[in-house]
């Protein structure tokens, strides 16, 4: 498991997280089209020539190896390689996490024809992927622990259409390391449950005597 002391500091680290979000947000919105689009195979072409000479660019100081997790001095964690929330990411939606004073975690994002999975709607194991982010991160209590998933139980109620989507989950039970969650998913335009999902989050022994700083979270 990857964490790396970085020795940049905050004002550095949220710098870069602009520039590289945005070229992840074009990525993003290069593959959306990419499904889409319908012109002619020369235009294809044309773009595929583009695309192979922006990879080469981007390949002249790429490091190798997965992304891992890393942390500064100043407290501050970054997980730009995550699938959920990634910011460097383009495959991520991403999710981004508004904590209630209620106790209750929720997000809002936009799953486009990139997550299609049956015909105009969420293909079922995205929606478990962003559920299983959203409940680890509401196990680690507002990152004041780290937490990974134990087991995680799905019912799809009804399909869930491409296009905004609404999501929250909440702790119902802690008992020693173990911490029970539940969730749900839905479209922004229905509050009926598409999926709802239960599941157990552990506290791993190892993460309490770790120097591992806690806002880090959820590992999933």
């Amino acid at each position: 498991m990857s964490f790396q002391l970085s020795e940049q500091s905050t004002a550095a680290i949220e710098a870069s997280e602009r520039i590289h979000g945005a070229l992840a947000g074009d990525i993003r919105d290069l593959v959306d089209v990419a499904i889409r689009t319908r012109v002619d195979p020369d235009r294809v072409a044309e773009a595929s020539e583009l695309i192979r000479r922006a990879t080469q660019v981007l390949s002249e100081e790429a490091e190798d190896g997965p992304a891992g997790v890393h942390f500064n001095t100043e407290g501050r964690s970054w997980n730009w390689g995550n699938a959920v929330v990634g910011i460097r990411n383009a495959i991520a939606p991403p999710v981004v996490l508004q904590w209630g004073d209620d106790g209750i975690v929720r997000s809002e994002v936009d799953l486009g024809v990139a997550y299609e999975g049956p015909p105009g709607c969420v293909h079922g194991g995205v929606s478990a992927l962003v559920l299983d982010h959203l409940m680890g991160e509401t196990a680690s209590a507002a990152h004041t622990r780290l937490t990974v998933t134990g087991t995680l139980t799905l019912r799809y109620e009804r399909p869930l259409p491409l296009g905004r989507v609404r999501m929250q989950a909440q702790i119902t039970e802690e008992v020693g390391r173990k911490v029970t969650v539940t969730a749900q998913i839905s479209s922004v335009d229905n509050d009926l449950p598409a999926v709802t999902a239960h599941g157990l989050f552990i506290v791993p022994s190892w993460a309490i005597e770790s120097s591992v700083p806690a806002d880090i979270g959820s590992l999933d």
